[in-house]
């Protein structure tokens, strides 16, 4: 039996930031991290605050490069560079912010924004068309088009976002954490709705959270980063019912849960 090759991965990334006039020595936000996604896997890399989570999802969104390491998508290595190096990169893994409401340009309507991305990473075809499709895959309707996010309701606003990240039809999402500014009935229903476009599509996705409740929902399977390292990489339900590692006990006893 053979097994798939990851669409995107992580292998032995280091990454370390000089020291400040309070703190002389080197942070090592990353510690010889591996990860890998498979084609259609939903993956939770959840950890506390200054665990290195941000700063590895910088590292996959070809933001900032490693140390040392390498990040590979579809067999291809990727490291910052300008536009133009990076369009195809771009066209096969999308990001999904945590605040909608600070990434959103409050002067564009909601059909330009969407479209943005399918202009400045020239995605071939018909961009209205496209735009129409991506509000439908999200459960907008049409009649949002004409609208600025200052019209739009706080999971109205994160859809869009989700909605401009589907426009160019990726493989990969990367999202952090995506609803934990959503009160509990929108996160709800922004929870099932990436279940089921992963579901539905074969779209990979990598949920960035601190959240256990919400990545147990969606993921089935979670790494766990503490002080830059994995200390966990198992299936979910497993993880959440015998945490091994202190760093995860303590996340779980920090969980929330969504309804049933």
């Amino acid at each position: 039996m053979t097994t798939a090759s990851p669409v995107l991965s992580a292998d032995d990334l280091w990454r370390s930031y000089p020291g400040t006039r309070r703190r002389r020595t080197r942070t090592e936000a990353l510690r010889g991290v591996h990860l890998a996604l498979q084609p259609g896997e939903r993956l939770g890399l959840v950890g506390s605050s200054g665990s290195g989570k941000s700063t590895l999802l910088r590292c996959l969104l070809a933001l900032d490069a490693p140390d040392t390491g390498t990040v590979t998508c579809a067999g291809r290595p990727v490291r910052p560079g300008p536009v133009r190096t990076l369009r195809w990169y771009r066209r096969q893994v999308q990001y999904v912010p945590q605040d909608p409401g600070s990434t959103l340009d409050p002067r564009m309507t909601v059909g330009a924004l969407v479209a943005e991305p399918l202009r400045h990473l020239a995605v071939p075809g018909d961009h209205r068309d496209a735009v129409a499709t991506a509000l439908d895959r999200v459960r907008l309707s049409r009649t949002l088009l004409a609208r600025r996010p200052g019209e739009l309701s706080g999971g109205q606003a994160q859809r869009v976002a989700l909605a401009r990240a589907l426009a160019p039809s990726p493989d990969v999402l990367l999202a952090d954490e995506p609803v934990s500014g959503l009160d509990l009935a929108v996160r709800e229903q922004v929870v099932a709705l990436l279940a089921e476009l992963s579901a539905t599509s074969g779209l990979a996705l990598l949920l960035v959270s601190h959240d256990l409740s919400v990545v147990s929902r969606l993921c089935t399977r979670t790494v766990v980063l503490d002080e830059g390292r994995v200390v966990e990489d198992r299936p979910t339900a497993a993880l959440v019912t015998d945490p091994r590692a202190p760093a995860t006990r303590a996340l779980v006893d920090a969980v929330v849960r969504l309804p049933a």
